[in-house]
């Protein structure tokens, strides 16, 4: 016997689907012009849609529910660009094992943002978990659902990639 769900749920789980599909590629086309970061954007979106999910008996009731998400981006993006400009810094100093080789980088340099962008999709998460959230290796293996071996991999793999990226020596072995 299948189970009944609750009518109003269902109505709200798809007015939040309608809402999603409508709003989704402008949000990410908002996400992406804050951040620079096609994979950032993405994942910016998602955060602010999953906020409103959580909250949508209150959101859905917005005359605008598509500006409380883009303002959650626009929020969400401040704080990811300045983690990401003092995470980098610490990021190619440890790949470096050196503190003071690290060339200063700032926000604007285009060869780091584009060797951010330029790393594969696994690497560049496991890296953004690690080093952003500043999460243990088990936590981003659980997350991801990888075993803690594949994201000291992708680690090892990401710092190498960036560093050659950034022109840095590469005598991290």
């Amino acid at each position: 016997m299948r189970e009944r769900s609750d009518p109003a749920v269902e109505r709200r789980s798809e007015a939040f689907e309608t809402f999603y599909d409508r709003e989704y590629p402008a949000v990410v086309g908002l996400a992406y012009a804050l951040s620079g970061s096609r994979g950032g954007a993405e994942d910016l979106a998602q955060e602010a849609f999953l906020a409103a999910y959580r909250n949508w008996e209150r959101i859905g009731l917005y005359e605008q529910p598509g500006a409380w998400v883009r303002r959650v981006v626009a929020n969400l993006s401040t704080s990811v660009f300045r983690r990401r400009v003092s995470e980098a810094k610490a990021l190619v100093r440890v790949a470096l094992g050196q503190p003071t080789v690290v060339p200063e980088l700032s926000a604007a340099d285009p060869a780091f943002w584009t060797a951010i962008r330029a790393l594969p999709r696994r690497q560049a998460q496991v890296v953004a978990l690690f080093y952003l959230e500043d999460l243990p290796v088990a936590d981003v293996a659980e997350i991801l659902d990888v075993s803690p071996g594949t994201v000291k991999r992708h680690l090892f793999n990401g710092r190498r990639a960036l560093g050659a990226q950034l022109g840095l020596r590469e005598d991290v072995e």
